[in-house]
């Protein structure tokens, strides 16, 4: 069974870092997967951030770019997202989940709500 489990601050103070850690279990992150970051602002749909593949590539939301860094930690099967400069604008729950084509996602961690604040 694969699961997936966010972890990190539930709150950020405005113009800090958010990081959050992605832990997977059941299978490996270097397996031919997209390990993506998702979150879900107030009011609105699913964003997609962003995701690190088994080669240890990295997209991101060009909407983000600029703030946004995903890397992994093999030995510990974890892959982290951070986001730099945060604003209250970035609060909502984040989520971690697991794509393939032509599946597409398949697996979703709980998710993690995060507050920043002003």
């Amino acid at each position: 069974q694969v699961r997936l489990q966010e972890s990190g601050p539930g709150l950020v103070s405005a113009s800090q870092t958010l990081s959050l850690t992605c832990t997977v279990s059941g299978a490996s992150i270097t397996t031919r997967f997209h390990w993506t970051w998702i979150r879900q602002l107030p009011g609105k749909g699913l964003e997609s951030l962003g995701f690190i593949v088994f080669s240890g590539t990295t997209y991101y939301s060009p909407s983000l770019k600029s703030r946004i860094s995903i890397s992994r930690d093999t030995s510990k099967n974890q892959f982290t997202l951070q986001l730099d400069s945060v604003a209250p604008e970035d609060t909502g729950v984040y989520y971690c989940a697991r794509w393939s084509s032509p599946t597409g996602f398949d697996y979703w961690g709980q998710g993690t709500q995060v507050t920043v604040s002003s």
